[in-house]
This record gives C-alpha cells, structure tokens and sequence, in this order.
C-alpha cells in the first residue's frame, strides 16, 4: 500500500470522534537516560534529584516494565515513530551517522502522518537520528574548495522529519556528539557548516554553534511551539510534538547555573538540568491552558551510558540502571529498560504504578486507539495498545517483547522468562560476548525474570523446554513479520536471530 493511499485510509478510517475529544500529545524522548537515574524509581540507590520527572509519575502512571526495542539510539526512535522494530529493517547493527541516508522509508506510514491524517500540528523538536538525505556536490570544482564538507550543505535536505508526517522540525540531525554541528529547521540548515569543530568527533560545524547551548534551545523552542498552537488546540485543533532531547548524552555539558548542582559528576548536574527542561515544557502547557487535555509522555532510548563514568557514580552511591544489569548497548536489563511515564488528567488516575510490560513501539497503536484509528495491516507491525492500561480499563495485549543490542543480538521476554541469543553482554558491558565465548559460557542465557531480575543466574541448562518454547516464538515473530496479530509481512532484509555477532568491547559514541 502507497503512502498517499495509505494517508487517504486513514483519513475514512477514524471513529467519529470530536476534535475537542482528542487530546494534544506531547511525547519527550532523553536520550541515554537510565532508569535507576530517575529518583521516584531508584529512591534508595538514586542520588540524583528529578523533582519535575517524579512529580510527573505522581501526576499520572509510571511503567516499570517498559523497554526501548533497542539498547542504543537509531533503531529505538525508528520504532517509536514506526511501531515496528529497527531489524526488520536494513539496520542491523549499530546506529547512524550524521549524515547517514535515510532509515524509514518512503511508503512508511509514520505516527506523525497518522496524526497528521487525524487533523493534528505535528512537530518534531531535536534530535532526529534517522537519517537524511543531503545533498551531494554537482560541481567538482565547488567541492574542491570546501575540503571539509562531504556535501553542500546549503542545499535543501531530503527525506527527514517533514517527509515523515512532521509539519515542522527544528533540532540537530543526530546525537551531539556527530557532525554536522549545525542547527535545521525544516529541510534546511539554519547556518552553513563553514567551520571545523570537535566535540568527541570532529567535523563541519556553524561557527556560533555551541554545544552547550543545545539543550536550552531545544527547551525554548518547545516552549514558543507550545505557545504557538495554543489557540488552535483550544479551538479544537490538537499538536502532537515529538520532543527528541539531546541530554544526558554525550557530550555531558551542563550549563554553567547547572554545574555542581548534584555534587557527584557532570553527567548528574546534566540530568538535573535535563529534568529542568521537561519541567520548563510542563509549564508551558500550565501556562497556555493545555494541561488538562495534553496527554504527556515522558521516556528514555535506552539504558545510561558507560560514558557517564558508570562505576565512578556507583562509588558515590547513585546506580543508573537501579538494580538491574547492564547499561546502554546491553542485551541485559540495563541496556532498555528505562522510565516511562504517563499523565492525562481525567483519564489518567494519579499516583499509579503499572508492572504491564510494554515497549516504546507501542506509542503508535496507543496513539491510534486514542484518537479512533483503525491501522493498515502494512504499519506498526510491532505495536500494542496500552490504552487500557492508562485508563485503568484493562492491560495491553502484548505478551511478548523483543530485544535488540548494538552488536545486533537477540532477546525474547516474556514476563516470566527472558532469552538471550548471546554468551554475554552484546555490547559493551563485560564480559563481551568474545570474552565469554573464550572463557566457556554458554552460547544462550536464560533469566526467571520473577526471581532474577537482575539476570545473575542463567538457568538455561536446567530448562530446555523454556529456551525451545522461546526460540520458537522468536522465530515466528521474525518470520511472520510482525508481533501483532494480522496477516503476516516482509521484513526488509532476511533475519537470522541466530547469528552471533561477538565484537570488541571498545565503545563507541553514539
């Protein structure tokens, strides 16, 4: 099914709702935010003050079983704007570039184009991640004078976030930490790259551009945007904004009023800062009146990173993946299991707690049920609605969900037993995977996740039957091309959730 006939589904497809009855939705995404870094869900072994993240989660419902389908970056935010996990695609390791083409591909249909098709302004803020299209040099000799830039950056960008359902976006095209460092607003940069700047990698960047000043940018624009379309969503017309920060990644730059604010590292003054951020935003919805029908959802792409100097914040008592294993690129716990919380006044009951497991990809479904739209057998493929269980009406149907490290191995979960298709981390954490094949481990890991949450016993020897039930179910969620139920779909590429992919354990900044 084609894009447009896809849109033109949608357009016939929704329930009689009001406009007044759909809610504008506001969805902030941090980045490398782990779950132990948030106080209300770490209150013994978090050290970190997050006054506005925890008056969020008492505000509405906090998820504790809630996963990123990735444990690193690009793939994760391709599956919250898809609803279908990153493997199915060509990306099956690893993230993209600065200036990587394009992940989602054209006759995609995208939460934001859903919503756009449902009467919503729809607003992608910050990070984007997912590729673009920049436009390569037609003049030899116009290339040759610019040895630092690898395109013509003062040609309009192609297929970015106004291709995928976005009315606007203004924000970087990918981590901080990736050149070009430059600010878009659209499909063009804001400022030509004509400088050479480093922060962890050295690349093309606008000579203002700073940093440090990212993070507040991408606050105010947020706040001016919400001001913008209060009027419009009071007159019934909703916004959905996708606010992608660029905090507490790398680099870890704290303002200057933030800087010793935690009394532990930079990383936790940046997360202090980053909560301030969210609580500048929730403001803005006080201030224009939009906060009673504003849907908010708050999470993280994945785990803490070991750029956070991990151990060392351990040491002063502060644990970012709280009690579970692992950290960001991790197949374990840690690697995507992260914050998620949820507030909508008069829908939403205060001060509730979910076990339900859910995963980012299902923002897409729960988007649709919300606003009475019945989805197309060919999109989000791999998203659950968790309505009922924002409601208090029921739980989400999902039973199952699926793991994906950067080095491209495999776990199933379901609530009582997690699979793993690797010997150790997948990642970064030790030992790697090389590591644990050399000292003998087993080639799979099987974890009780009712008594070993922590994941410090594999069990798979003592439970055949469990890793070849689990095994199956992974295969045919594979192979069918979906999770969720409907006719079965292509992947875009061949899986093989078998393979084992054992890398170094060097880390890279993504």
């Amino acid at each position: 099914m084609k894009y447009g006939i896809l849109l033109a589904f949608l357009c016939l497809s929704g329930a009689p709702l009001h406009a007044a009855e759909k809610p504008n939705i506001l969805f902030i995404l941090a980045d490398d935010l782990g779950y132990g870094d948030v106080q209300t869900l770490n209150p013994d072994r978090g050290k970190i003050p997050t006054p506005n993240l925890d008056r969020l989660a008492t505000q509405g419902m906090a998820f504790t079983d809630a996963h990123s389908g990735s444990s690193v970056c690009s793939p994760t935010r391709y599956g919250i704007l898809t609803g279908r996990y990153a493997w199915r695609t060509s990306l099956r390791s690893g993230v993209l570039g600065g200036v990587s083409p394009p992940l989602i591909a054209p006759d995609r249909l995208t939460v934001g184009a859903m919503l756009k098709a449902q009467g919503y302004h729809t607003s992608a803020i910050g990070k984007w991640h997912l590729g673009m299209e920049w436009a390569k040099w037609s003049d030899p000799a116009e290339k040759a004078t610019h040895p630092n830039w690898q395109f013509d950056f003062s040609k309009p960008i192609a297929h970015g976030p106004i291709t995928c359902g976005f009315d606007s976006f203004f924000g970087i095209t990918a981590s901080l930490d990736m050149p070009p460092f430059t600010y878009i607003e659209n499909d063009h940069v804001i400022a030509l790259p004509t400088a050479v700047k480093t922060w962890v990698r050295k690349g093309p960047a606008a000579p203002e551009f700073e940093a440090i000043d990212v993070l507040p940018t991408l606050t105010r624009k947020a706040v001016e945007t919400i001001a913008a379309q209060a009027a419009d969503a009071k007159a019934g017309h909703p916004f959905f904004m996708y606010l992608a920060l660029n905090s507490p990644h790398t680099p870890i730059l704290p303002s200057p009023q933030w800087k010793g604010k935690s009394g532990l590292s930079p990383y936790g003054d940046f997360v202090m800062q980053t909560d301030a951020c969210v609580g500048e935003v929730l403001a803005a919805l006080d201030k224009n009146g939009l906060a009673e029908n504003t849907l908010v959802i708050f999470t993280s792409d994945n785990g803490c990173s070991p750029a956070a100097d991990i151990a060392g914040l351990e040491k002063l008592g502060h644990f970012p993946s709280q009690n579970f294993r692992g950290a960001k690129a991790d197949i374990w716990e840690g690697g995507h299991r992260v914050p998620f919380f949820a507030r909508w006044p008069g829908h939403i009951q205060p001060n509730q707690r979910r076990d339900t497991m859910i995963c980012l990809t299902d923002f897409f479904a729960t988007a649709a049920d919300i606003t009475g739209v019945k989805l197309p057998d060919t999109a989000a493929e791999d998203s659950f609605t968790f309505l009922p269980d924002l409601l208090g009406a029921g739980k989400t149907a999902r039973t199952s969900v699926v793991n994906h490290s950067i080095n491209g191995q495999f776990a199933v979960r379901e609530p009582a037993w997690k699979l793993e298709f690797c010997p150790g981390s997948g990642g970064w954490g030790k030992p790697g995977d090389l590591d644990a094949k050399k000292n003998g481990l087993p080639a799979l890991q099987l974890y009780d996740m009712t008594s070993d949450a922590a994941e410090k016993n594999n069990v798979e020897s003592a439970h055949p039957e469990t890793v070849q039930r689990l095994t199956k179910l992974l295969e045919t969620i594979v192979n069918n091309g979906r999770s969720t139920p409907g006719p079965a779909q292509k992947n875009d590429l061949p899986v093989d959730f078998r393979i084992q992919r054992p890398k170094p354990g060097a880390k890279d900044a993504n």
